[in-house]
């Protein structure tokens, strides 16, 4: 039953969540003058979003620029705000000394260290509910907005939570395709929102980047995201089918594309933003508005669910902190115990060395800790047993995502561990 998830889940970790690109083919570096790079503009039809814009998007990710682009995310693309409204849920502040050391590959390191060495530009950690350390950098401050990347997928899985506790949707193991009919041609037909939610949806996307020779993960990206010329859900639609649903999980922002468009359908002729707002964000007692990018056309996209959310880190921290009170935060249940359990457990069997992967949270191995992971080293790190919450908001290069997520999560470990003196 489990498939290949144990062979495959070395990658599946080192992808971290990309929604946007592999570790292994990297987009080539644009070229002077007010042409569109050649590798966007053979994919699809011409767009009308400005050259420049667009060879920005084509290189945002790139170690040159990201520190920056990882932040300006509203300068890039078309957004949808999340409003915020009503009064702001306090954060306690205990500040402590990082009193502690970590090691990896054999070295003792300090905290210090730690954040030149994992190309950081905001740390945040938690202990019981109280913040101990805030450290922004590279010009940001508490209320910068920062892109969530794939981390956004977490948030989805809540308000998922939200809407199957309102009764908007039945039922976990209901075909998806009685919500999103226009899916029925394609291999979605007969997957349950449980199997999509896994992961485990069975259809043919693999989460593969080849810009040079782009299938359809890399079509995806160029014509949703860089062109504007189509909606990244697009092509659930017509998908095939690779494996039986529910029996191997292979990481696929496609799925959580389809979980944002049902989110949109049940949402009462509203929009993912709006319905977010109203059932997160505001009851969440968030400082600042978040937005999503959006992809599509304009008035045609939506928002960009699979990896497409902005926001303050400390609002990133307070989601982290309702989570870890088990769907509560200031007073307010946002979403049920049951879910938040069910929600940050393995769906499979958890490899013991790299964990494993729930209802689009990645699960810690040997431990009940859970993160919210985003590409290039964005983190909602949750540890239930000692009440830790960590927030990293990063900038990896491409080339060392790899070593960089290793080195965080040896990191991550000694935070959890460490119990700060008064």
């Amino acid at each position: 039953m489990r498939g290949n998830i144990m062979t495959k889940i070395k990658t599946f970790r080192r992808l971290m969540s990309t929604g946007l690109l592999s570790l292994a083919i990297l987009p080539v570096a644009v070229h002077a003058g007010s042409v569109v790079d050649p590798l966007v503009a053979a994919v699809g039809p011409e767009s009308r979003v400005p050259i420049a814009i667009q060879n920005l998007r084509w290189a945002m990710l790139d170690s040159n620029v990201n520190t920056l682009t990882f932040r300006s995310m509203d300068q890039l693309f078309t957004t949808r705000y999340v409003a915020r409204s009503g009064p702001i849920s306090p954060l306690i502040h205990e500040d402590r000394p990082l009193d502690f050391s970590y090691q990896f590959e054999g070295v003792s390191y300090q905290p210090e260290q730690f954040l030149d060495r994992t190309f950081t530009n905001g740390l945040l950690i938690m202990k019981d509910d109280k913040i101990v350390y805030e450290n922004y950098r590279n010009n940001t401050s508490q209320d910068t907005h920062f892109m969530a990347w794939s981390m956004t997928k977490s948030l989805v899985s809540i308000l998922v939570g939200i809407a199957l506790e309102e009764g908007r949707i039945k039922s976990l193991d209901e075909d998806i395709t009685l919500y999103l009919p226009e899916l029925s041609k394609g291999a979605y037909k007969g997957v349950t929102i449980r199997q999509v939610l896994s992961m485990s949806s069975g259809v043919k996307y693999e989460e593969r980047y080849d810009f040079a020779n782009p299938g359809t993960a890399a079509r995806n990206h160029i014509l949703a995201l860089v062109k504007n010329v189509a909606r990244f859900v697009e092509p659930a639609k017509t998908i095939e089918r690779l494996h039986e649903p529910g029996t191997v999980q292979e990481y696929k922002t496609i799925d959580t594309a389809v979980l944002g468009l049902l989110l949109e359908r049940v949402s009462g002729g509203s929009n993912v933003s709006n319905y977010m707002a109203q059932h997160l964000w505001e009851p969440l007692g968030a400082q600042a508005d978040g937005f999503f990018i959006m992809d599509g056309e304009p008035g045609v996209g939506r928002e960009f669910t699979g990896a497409g959310y902005s926001a303050t880190m400390r609002d990133f921290a307070r989601v982290g902190s309702m989570m870890l009170n088990n769907g509560r935060i200031n007073g307010k249940q946002i979403v049920s115990p049951e879910w938040v359990k069910m929600s940050t457990e393995p769906f499979l069997k958890e490899d013991p060395k790299l964990g494993g992967y729930g209802y689009q949270w990645w699960t810690m191995p040997n431990t009940t800790a859970y993160s919210a992971i985003g590409l290039q080293g964005q983190y909602i790190y949750v540890d239930p047993d000692t009440r830790t919450v960590i927030v990293k908001l990063s900038y990896f290069p491409q080339a060392e995502m790899d070593i960089a997520e290793q080195e965080t999560m040896a990191f991550f470990s000694a935070v959890s561990a460490w119990n700060p003196k008064k």
